[in-house]
């Protein structure tokens, strides 16, 4: 027996953040995005434009960093409870961080101790919010526009949480591929390895199921075939559609699975070492894949329709994939110290998200050592 659940409606295509005002239906809202600094950069026309078609927000937040943390999201918090009016909706407008700002929002209503302390001791769930969301991702990696959790960090305690409750999945999910078209370099690859860890981590899943594994099949294929070539033509509309798409897909089949763990041993690099989120949950993808290669059939079919009939020689394409991205597969060479490895696997393991992979610690050690 198995079950798919995902009730987003997304709106998906060039041009579809034009649909804005329709979507919000004359609600009031709060607006969260990112601050340019000079008010002329990209976020800065872009949140023209979303007032041009939905009139001024009742709030307005823009302090948003690239990992939001207790810090930056209890200043949002206060800026969310000064609106001028009582707020009926947010419109999520920028990348992951943006997104999983905005889910801390709906839960906070104002007060982030109320998250917090939900976060902190797992009481006093009632006490949370349930503003609906209406995400505009202007990154193609997190899928944050169609989860129900949001990660927050406590950067003073190096701690990670995640928000989950189904009330923070998104109302309505606008996907327009254009918003992605001024991306760097960087933020290209971090976001489209991101979409690949999503979508191998759902199928290598103690929780996939037969829609979340098709999802991400064609997720993965699209992200190992997209993403190079874009990254050496940025200015692309049709591969930027593309990522866009498994970005998306990728976000549906994780939205049921979670992640695994590639995601459990990234945030000790992103805490500690400063590692981009991309980078830090793929660089391990080929050790992860070797390790779980023959633990289950069902996986294994999966990622033969991916990499073809030999998945070692699917792991070792898979690690030269990275290394063209210019993303080593070594662990060293993220600033992990060799001695630190094997027990930062161990604790990854036990760990929530250690928890739904398929595979086992002996086979891990062996793919360590291959």
């Amino acid at each position: 027996m198995w079950r798919y659940h995902n009730p987003v409606e997304v709106r998906f295509g060039a041009g579809t953040f034009d649909s804005l005002g329709k979507a919000l239906a004359g609600r009031s809202y709060c607006l969260v995005t990112y601050d340019d600094a000079n008010g002329g950069g990209t976020f800065a026309e872009l949140t023209r434009r979303a007032i041009a078609m939905a009139g001024e927000p009742a709030a307005l937040v823009r302090n948003i960093g690239p990992n939001p943390d207790f810090i930056g999201l209890a200043q949002s918090c206060r800026l969310y409870a000064a609106a001028l009016r009582p707020v009926e909706a947010i419109v999520a407008l920028g990348g992951g961080s943006v997104i999983d700002a905005a889910k801390v929002l709906a839960a906070a209503s104002g007060d982030f101790d109320r998250v917090r302390r939900f976060l902190e001791t797992g009481m006093d769930a009632d006490a949370l919010g349930r503003t609906p969301i209406i995400a505009v991702p202007t990154t193609s990696g997190t899928g944050s526009e169609v989860t129900s959790w949001a990660t927050v960090w406590d950067t003073e305690a190096k701690t990670k949480y995640s928000l989950a409750r189904d009330t923070l999945y998104p109302e309505t999910a606008l996907v327009d591929p254009l918003l992605t078209l001024g991306l760097p370099r960087g933020i290209t690859i971090s976001t489209g390895l991101d979409a690949l860890s999503h979508a191998l981590e759902s199928i290598w899943n103690v929780n996939a199921n037969p829609v979340s594994t098709s999802l991400a099949e064609v997720a993965a294929g699209e992200v190992l075939e997209a993403l190079p070539l874009l990254a050496r033509d940025l200015g692309n509309a049709e591969l930027r559609l593309r990522l866009s798409r498994a970005s998306l897909l990728a976000g549906l089949a994780f939205s049921n699975t979670r992640t695994a763990l590639a995601h459990a041993l990234s945030y000790h690099l992103t805490l500690h070492h400063g590692v981009p989120h991309g980078v830090a949950c793929s660089f391990s993808l080929p050790m992860v894949m070797r390790a779980v290669t023959g633990c289950d059939a069902g996986c294994d079919a999966a990622l033969h329709r991916i990499f073809g009939p030999d998945l070692m020689a699917g792991a070792a394409r898979l690690e030269a994939f990275l290394q063209d991205l210019g993303i080593s597969p070594n662990a060293t060479d993220h600033g992990i110290a060799a001695r630190d490895w094997a027990a930062l696997v161990d604790g990854a393991l036990a760990g929530e998200r250690g928890r739904n992979f398929i595979g086992c610690r002996e086979t891990l050690l062996a793919a360590m050592a291959a």
